[in-house]
């Protein structure tokens, strides 16, 4: 069964402020349907896409990307090689950044067990 969210309700769903939902449809990210009093009216799909929305954003991708993506949603089928294309794109540059994390991260360990070898040289050195 398919239930309808005022923008109200879908704001508390998804943890977005309402300014934020107009926001995403004035940049055609999503795009709600309109009930009779022309008040919108959003779905469980229109949860679960702006779930994928804020993951695309969690992990970087910039809105102009987002908005080309769900442009090529809205044209559908013909489009799914595209927007696969797009989110391997997307992998390629998550997968850079986590290596130079991971970089990151190793030299700061190095650096602690520098400070810990040091901090017990001068603790041992003042017995």
């Amino acid at each position: 069964m398919e239930y309808e969210y005022s923008i109200g309700e879908f704001s508390k769903l998804t943890g977005l402020g309402i300014h934020t939902l107009r926001y995403y449809e004035q940049e055609g990210l999503i795009a709600p349907e309109r009930n009779s009093g022309n008040r919108r009216c959003y779905s469980d799909k229109d949860l679960t896409w702006i779930e994928f929305i804020k993951r695309l954003k969690d992990t970087g991708m910039p809105i102009k990307e987002i908005r080309r993506y769900a442009e090529l949603r809205a044209a559908g089928d013909p489009t799914l090689s595209e927007r696969m294309e797009k989110l391997v794109q997307h992998r390629q540059v998550l997968d850079e950044q986590i290596a130079q994390l991971q970089e990151h991260k190793m030299k700061l360990d190095e650096k602690i067990e520098f400070y810990k070898k040091e901090i017990q040289r001068v603790n041992n050195t003042n017995l």
